[in-house]
């Protein structure tokens, strides 16, 4: 590959890994208020919002079931320290503001935990709604990097806080959830939020970053589009950077975007 396009790659992977959206998202349940207040208050960021350690998957509300047109669009990004810092990639996704991008998601109702009867033996607890993380992913990455560059992406079968984007040229994305929390702020309100560490390996040295990604939908309750949601992404700088100290804990990067949902099939 030449060194453009491995720099075109480069940048697009950073736009991409802002994007990595929902897919990974586990419950923990957040003060009633706390993440629509967030949202509310930007972009006045000063720190991250509360969490909890990720476990298990997140479960949605039976209206987000079914396979969807999701369409994305840029509409505000900020860099709240610059010139002093600066996120790689930023100067170049001013070109993406007021571009919708549109792939193919789903969620899909699926055995999320398991009792023991009397006897021992298990049997069904429930069945929610969960996303499809793995098709999630691979859609939203080709959408961005197209089908050539996105090899594959993988969820560990044994943790699924951790996402595995294979690129072509022996480049990899992984993505783990660190924490996480939900609002239900009503029967057509959900509420969601998470961080996250990325770290991007095939360069000479992997770059290390954090991510926040707050999201909140609304059902449209049959309206085009079904579903809207606004999400705002947060970037930090991780630990592992030099620069870590001159902002521990402070968005370097603001993304704000609207997503659109249309459904393709309904749930069964």
């Amino acid at each position: 590959m030449s060194r453009r396009s491995l720099k075109r790659v480069r940048r697009n992977l950073f736009w991409f890994s802002l994007l990595l959206l929902v897919w990974l998202l586990c419950s923990g349940q957040a003060a009633a208020g706390v993440l629509s207040d967030r949202l509310a208050a930007f972009p006045n960021w000063t720190g991250k919002p509360p969490t909890q350690t990720s476990q298990g998957d997140l479960t949605y509300p039976d209206w987000l079931a079914g396979t969807w047109n999701m369409t994305s669009t840029l509409e505000e990004l900020l860099a709240p320290l610059a010139p002093d810092l600066i996120t790689p990639g930023f100067d170049s996704n001013q070109s993406m503001l007021n571009q919708p991008v549109t792939c193919k998601v789903r969620f899909e109702p699926r055995i999320t935990s398991m009792t023991k009867s009397f006897l021992l033996q298990p049997r069904l607890a429930q069945e929610e709604i969960v996303a499809d993380r793995a098709f999630n992913g691979l859609s939203l990455a080709r959408a961005y990097l197209g089908e050539q560059t996105v090899k594959a992406v993988k969820v560990d079968p044994h943790n699924p806080n951790r996402q595995l984007t294979i690129l072509q040229g022996d480049r990899q994305l992984e993505s783990t959830v660190i924490g996480r929390a939900v609002e239900v702020a009503s029967d057509q309100d959900f509420v969601t939020t998470e961080v996250f560490q990325q770290v991007f390996r095939g360069a000479e040295s992997p770059y290390f970053n954090e991510v926040e990604t707050t999201t909140a939908y609304h059902n449209l309750d049959g309206n085009d589009p079904a579903i809207e949601a606004d999400q705002i992404t947060a970037i930090y700088l991780s630990p592992q950077d030099a620069d870590y100290f001159k902002a521990p804990n402070q968005p370097i990067a603001l993304y704000r975007y609207r997503l659109e949902f249309t459904p393709i099939f309904p749930a069964a």
